[in-house]
This record gives C-alpha cells, structure tokens and sequence, in this order.
C-alpha cells in the first residue's frame, strides 16, 4: 500500500478542535466507529425506514455541501458534481467514479470501489451503501436549481460489492417523474 498526505485542506482550531474543510465543520471518526453505529441503528429501525431517513437527511446534506461548494471554488454545473466525487473520495468513503452525467436529462451512473461499508461487513450479500443515494440526488438537484432547472431526480443503489459475484457499487440517478426500466 503506497501512503500520501489527505489531498483536502484540513484546518484545525487550535482553541476548540473543530476541524474544517473548504470553511464546512468536520468530524473525524474511526471507520468501524461509524458503521458500528450506522449498524446498530439500521437494526433497531430496519434497513428499509433508515434508509428511508438517511435518503433524506443525506439529499439535504449533498445540497448543502454543493451549494457551498460551488460558492467556495467558482465551480458551476458538472465540475460541482465531480468535485463532490472528488471530495468524498478523499475523504474515505471509498472511490467514487463519475460514468456518466447529463444534466439536461437529469441522469447519472456512479461507480464505488473501495467501499468503506464493504472493507468493514465484507460480502453480506446485500447492498450496504445505501447511505448514499440521498447523496446523489441531493447534489444533482442543486445543481440543476443553480442552473434555473425545474427537474428533480431520485437516486438508488443497483449494486453493491457486498453481493456475491460483484466487485464494485453501481448506483443511478434519474429524473423524479419517470419509471423505473
């Protein structure tokens, strides 16, 4: 394994410990701290409602995070969304991997490798990122709001590296109104 400094700017308060990147407060916590939790809470509410709660808390959270983003960098339409690929990478929830995006049409295919989840569960034979998916939709609608788009979206996980006989998370986002295929 090669070793490298995080790519994102970390500044800590020397006063009161709060960590902060691009201005946004941080925390920083142990993976198997995380997901221990994430766990403990999927099994007292079933996997079905959290994800429900987590959709929209992480939908709300993306668009945030996407709102100030672009404002801190100057970055506008696709770059916003691939930088926010960028940053969650770095930050250890594993690689994510822009395959496709079109605003206009309001779609996008997101490729996970190196999924946090997966290295903590292993192959348990269910999609576990479904945290995500909020994060998708969330981002995208922002985008396309600071574009002047009236078009929603709506995100899900279609594969995870936790099912047998997969080796990385797919997850697609497609405009709000329209069927699944």
């Amino acid at each position: 394994m090669t070793q490298m400094a995080p790519e994102l700017p970390i500044e800590v308060d020397a006063e009161t410990g709060v960590w902060t990147t691009d201005a946004l407060p941080m925390l920083y916590v142990p993976r198997h701290f995380f997901i221990n939790n994430h766990l403990a809470v999927e099994e007292a509410l079933g996997a079905e409602q959290y994800a429900e709660i987590l959709y929209h808390a992480g939908y709300k959270s993306a668009w945030h995070w996407c709102e100030k983003e672009a404002e801190c960098h100057g970055l506008e339409g696709v770059d916003v969304f691939e930088h926010y690929m960028t940053r969650l990478s770095q930050r250890g929830w594993g690689r994510f991997i822009v395959e496709a995006i079109d605003l206009d049409a309001g779609t996008c295919r997101v490729r996970l490798e190196h999924s946090a989840f997966v290295y903590q569960l292993g192959k348990v034979g269910r999609k576990v990122e479904y945290m995500f998916t909020g994060w998708f939709a969330g981002a995208m609608d922002q985008i396309l709001a600071a574009r002047g788009s009236k078009l929603r979206t709506v995100a899900e996980q279609v594969q995870s590296a936790a099912e047998e006989g997969c080796d990385v998370g797919r997850f697609v986002t497609r405009p709000l109104d329209t069927l699944r295929g």
